[in-house]
């Protein structure tokens, strides 16, 4: 099994999703939370690093989250799918591992 990484900040303050890119492993699952769902929107400069991870990793982000940050279902990155609160439980359980980047 592989391990799950959490990504809570903006990767326009911090460089918390660049770190989780490049320090986890293909299979991996990457979660966008919090601030971090900004790292899911097309058009961005992290665009091209995001589908570059998702080549052998998959990125999900918390739909709440993306919601209440009123980004609209067609700015999220091909690839990355919306879950909610029990997807997130769903994650957590079913990888070995959470590594949270804060």
């Amino acid at each position: 099994m592989a391990d799950l990484h959490t990504v809570n900040k903006s990767p326009f303050e911090k460089n918390s999703l660049e770190a989780a890119i490049k320090f986890s492993l293909a299979g991996s699952s990457i979660l966008l939370i919090e601030d971090g769902v900004y790292g899911a929107m097309k058009g961005t400069v992290a665009e091209d690093m995001v589908k570059g991870a998702l080549g052998d990793r998959k990125v999900y982000a918390l739909k709440s989250d993306v919601m209440a940050r009123a980004i609209k279902a067609d700015r999220i990155i091909d690839g990355i799918e919306l879950v909610d609160y029990t997807g997130f439980v769903d994650l957590v359980e079913a990888n070995d591992k959470v590594q949270a980047w804060l």
